[in-house]
């Protein structure tokens, strides 16, 4: 069975991806820029190496049926990083959500009036999802992500200049 393949972008304005790439390497960090993610623990290894996994929870997809009370959750784990090129991997191990062999790989891409976010994804057909949701699970996520780290990265420049 052919694996889903998809891939989302966002901008983020007026920062540079030096200052970005660190606020995504925090593997166990996650919980802060994710909308609708409450949790992201270390469940084993170290952050930021290779076989670290984290357990994230709390999130709601597009399909999520009318069972409020069930939390969604998968732990994931790191498979490369290289700071270089501002690039990870990582791989969904197990959890609730029916995300079979899903492996994912975010990258800064350096830009001349800021930089952007790619988060490249592949996993087999989801049981429920159409590959649609799926994109704007993710897309719509990212975006989010590059708002609340132009936001925090300004506050933090403002910070710097007083």
């Amino acid at each position: 069975m052919a694996k889903w393949e998809g891939k989302a972008y966002a901008k983020v304005a007026g920062c540079k991806a030096e200052q970005v790439w660190p606020l995504l390497q925090d593997f166990f960090g996650l919980d802060k820029w994710f909308p609708t993610l409450t949790t992201c623990l270390p469940v084993q290894g170290v952050a930021g190496q290779p076989g670290c996994v984290r357990f994230c929870a709390g999130f709601k997809t597009p399909v999520d049926g009318g069972d409020k009370e069930a939390m969604n959750w998968t732990k994931q784990k790191l498979l490369s990083i290289n700071p270089n090129d501002m690039v990870f991997s990582y791989s969904i191990e197990e959890g609730n959500v029916g995300f079979d062999s899903y492996v994912s790989t975010v990258k800064v891409l350096p830009e001349e009036d800021g930089c952007g976010i790619e988060w490249k994804y592949e996993v087999k057909p989801v049981e429920g999802w159409r590959l649609d949701d799926l994109d704007f699970f993710i897309g719509s996520g990212l975006q989010v992500m590059a708002r609340r780290m132009e936001a925090a990265l300004q506050l933090f420049q403002a910070s710097m200049d007083q």
